[in-house]
Protein backbone atom coordinates (compact mmCIF):
# COMPACT_ATOMS: atom_id res chain seq x y z
CA UNK A 1 0.00 0.00 0.00
CA UNK A 2 2.85 2.38 0.85
CA UNK A 3 4.63 1.55 -2.40
CA UNK A 4 1.40 2.19 -4.28
CA UNK A 5 1.17 5.61 -2.68
CA UNK A 6 4.57 6.53 -4.14
CA UNK A 7 3.15 5.96 -7.61
CA UNK A 8 0.70 8.78 -6.89
CA UNK A 9 3.48 11.09 -5.74
CA UNK A 10 6.07 10.14 -8.37
CA UNK A 11 4.25 8.82 -11.45
CA UNK A 12 7.52 8.14 -13.31
CA UNK A 13 8.45 5.18 -11.08
CA UNK A 14 8.91 1.84 -12.85
CA UNK A 15 5.80 -0.32 -12.79
CA UNK A 16 7.89 -3.47 -12.40
CA UNK A 17 8.29 -2.78 -8.66
CA UNK A 18 4.55 -2.65 -8.17
CA UNK A 19 4.07 -5.78 -10.26
CA UNK A 20 6.62 -7.74 -8.24
CA UNK A 21 5.03 -6.72 -4.94
CA UNK A 22 1.62 -7.73 -6.25
CA UNK A 23 3.07 -11.13 -7.21
CA UNK A 24 4.31 -11.56 -3.64
CA UNK A 25 0.87 -10.59 -2.35
CA UNK A 26 -0.83 -13.14 -4.61
CA UNK A 27 1.59 -15.84 -3.44
CA UNK A 28 0.92 -14.93 0.19
CA UNK A 29 -2.82 -15.15 -0.45
CA UNK A 30 -2.42 -18.65 -1.86
CA UNK A 31 -0.43 -19.68 1.22
CA UNK A 32 -3.06 -18.15 3.54
CA UNK A 33 -5.88 -20.03 1.81
CA UNK A 34 -3.98 -23.32 2.08
CA UNK A 35 -3.20 -22.76 5.78
CA UNK A 36 -6.81 -21.84 6.64
CA UNK A 37 -8.14 -24.83 4.67
CA UNK A 38 -5.72 -27.12 6.51
CA UNK A 39 -6.75 -25.68 9.89
CA UNK A 40 -10.45 -26.13 9.12
CA UNK A 41 -9.85 -29.66 7.83
CA UNK A 42 -7.88 -30.61 10.96
CA UNK A 43 -10.52 -29.07 13.24
CA UNK A 44 -13.28 -31.06 11.58
CA UNK A 45 -11.37 -34.34 11.33
CA UNK A 46 -9.85 -34.32 14.82
CA UNK A 47 -13.14 -33.70 16.65
CA UNK A 48 -14.34 -36.57 18.85
CA UNK A 49 -17.62 -36.94 20.73
CA UNK A 50 -17.37 -35.58 24.25
CA UNK A 51 -14.87 -32.86 23.32
CA UNK A 52 -17.54 -30.18 23.15
CA UNK A 53 -19.22 -28.68 20.11
CA UNK A 54 -17.75 -29.57 16.75
CA UNK A 55 -16.29 -26.97 14.41
CA UNK A 56 -18.51 -28.32 11.62
CA UNK A 57 -21.53 -27.60 13.81
CA UNK A 58 -20.20 -24.12 14.47
CA UNK A 59 -19.74 -23.40 10.77
CA UNK A 60 -23.28 -24.49 9.96
CA UNK A 61 -24.90 -22.67 12.89
CA UNK A 62 -26.02 -19.06 13.09
CA UNK A 63 -22.78 -18.21 14.91
CA UNK A 64 -20.91 -19.52 11.88
CA UNK A 65 -21.63 -16.22 10.13
CA UNK A 66 -18.32 -15.00 11.56
CA UNK A 67 -16.48 -17.87 9.89
CA UNK A 68 -18.10 -17.12 6.53
CA UNK A 69 -17.30 -13.42 6.92
CA UNK A 70 -13.70 -14.42 7.61
CA UNK A 71 -13.66 -16.46 4.41
CA UNK A 72 -15.29 -13.68 2.39
CA UNK A 73 -13.43 -10.64 3.75
CA UNK A 74 -10.15 -12.32 4.69
CA UNK A 75 -9.56 -14.74 1.83
CA UNK A 76 -11.89 -14.42 -1.16
CA UNK A 77 -12.04 -10.62 -1.19
CA UNK A 78 -8.29 -10.02 -0.95
CA UNK A 79 -7.66 -12.80 -3.45
CA UNK A 80 -9.97 -11.20 -5.98
CA UNK A 81 -8.62 -7.72 -5.28
CA UNK A 82 -5.02 -8.86 -5.64
CA UNK A 83 -5.86 -10.34 -9.04
CA UNK A 84 -7.55 -7.08 -10.05
CA UNK A 85 -4.48 -5.16 -8.87
CA UNK A 86 -2.26 -7.43 -10.95
CA UNK A 87 -4.35 -6.91 -14.07
CA UNK A 88 -4.41 -3.15 -13.47
CA UNK A 89 -0.64 -3.03 -12.95
CA UNK A 90 -0.14 -4.98 -16.18
CA UNK A 91 -1.80 -2.18 -18.14
CA UNK A 92 0.35 0.32 -16.19
CA UNK A 93 -2.57 2.06 -14.52
CA UNK A 94 -0.78 2.74 -11.25
CA UNK A 95 -3.40 5.09 -9.80
CA UNK A 96 -6.13 2.50 -10.18
CA UNK A 97 -3.86 -0.23 -8.81
CA UNK A 98 -3.15 1.94 -5.77
CA UNK A 99 -6.85 2.44 -5.13
CA UNK A 100 -7.50 -1.29 -5.34
CA UNK A 101 -4.59 -1.91 -2.96
CA UNK A 102 -6.16 0.42 -0.39
CA UNK A 103 -9.43 -1.54 -0.50
CA UNK A 104 -7.43 -4.79 -0.39
CA UNK A 105 -5.61 -3.62 2.73
CA UNK A 106 -8.84 -2.94 4.59
CA UNK A 107 -10.38 -6.29 3.64
CA UNK A 108 -7.26 -8.04 4.94
CA UNK A 109 -7.51 -6.13 8.24
CA UNK A 110 -11.21 -7.03 8.65
CA UNK A 111 -10.45 -10.65 7.82
CA UNK A 112 -7.64 -10.81 10.38
CA UNK A 113 -9.80 -9.27 13.11
CA UNK A 114 -12.45 -11.91 12.38
CA UNK A 115 -9.76 -14.62 12.48
CA UNK A 116 -8.70 -13.49 15.95
CA UNK A 117 -12.33 -13.55 17.10
CA UNK A 118 -12.74 -17.08 15.75
CA UNK A 119 -9.57 -18.18 17.51
CA UNK A 120 -10.94 -16.92 20.82
CA UNK A 121 -14.46 -18.28 20.23
CA UNK A 122 -13.60 -21.71 18.84
CA UNK A 123 -9.88 -22.27 19.53
CA UNK A 124 -9.39 -23.00 15.84
CA UNK A 125 -6.71 -20.82 14.21
CA UNK A 126 -8.47 -19.86 11.02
Amino acid sequence: MILGHWYLVIPSLQVSHLQSIVKVHIASMVVRVVVVAAAVFMAIVSWQPGMGPSFRGYILSVSGIFFWQRVLFGLVGPGLLSYLTWETAKIRSTQSATGILYVDFFTVVVGEVLAKYLLLATRVPV
